[in-house]
C-alpha cells in the first residue's frame, strides 16, 4: 500500500518549492503534487485521509500526494496563508498552484487533479 508522505519545511523546500530562494513560484517536483495541510485533531482532515490514500494508489507514479502537519510546520502553514484546515495545494508541473479548502469529496478532487494538475488515471 502506498502511503502519502509527510513533509517538513526542509523536504518541502527540496521537493515542492523553495520559497526562501524564489519569490516567484518555481515547482521543484518531478510529478504534479497535491499537498494536504492538516492537523491530527481536525475531524474533516481525518475524513479526508482515507480518500487521499485511495488517490495515492489510483494515481501512483502520476502525482505525488504529500501531507503537512500544520501544528508541527507552522512556518509552512503561514507561508501559504493557511487559516482553515483541511486545505489542499494543487501544484501542476507548469503554471501556478491552486488552493482548495475543506474536505472535498473524491469526485471533486479527481476533477481538480484532471483540470489543474492535467493528470488522468
Amino acid at each position: 500500500m502506498i502511503m502519502t508522505a509527510k513533509l517538513t519545511k526542509a523536504t518541502f523546500l527540496e521537493k515542492v518549492f523553495n520559497f526562501e530562494e524564489n519569490k516567484d513560484w518555481v515547482f521543484q517536483g518531478k510529478r504534479p503534487a497535491l499537498i494536504d495541510f492538516y492537523a491530527d485533531w481536525c475531524g474533516p482532515c481525518k475524513m479526508l485521509a482515507p480518500i487521499l490514500e485511495q488517490l495515492s494508489e489510483e494515481y501512483d507514479g502520476k502525482i505525488d500526494i504529500y501531507k503537512i502537519d500544520t501544528e508541527k510546520e507552522q512556518e509552512l502553514a503561514a507561508a501559504f496563508g493557511i487559516r482553515s484546515i483541511p486545505s489542499m495545494l494543487f501544484c501542476p508541473m507548469n503554471g501556478k498552484p491552486q488552493m482548495a479548502n475543506g474536505a472535498l469529496p473524491k469526485a471533486e478532487l479527481e476533477r481538480i487533479i484532471t483540470e489543474v494538475l492535467e493528470v488522468n488515471k
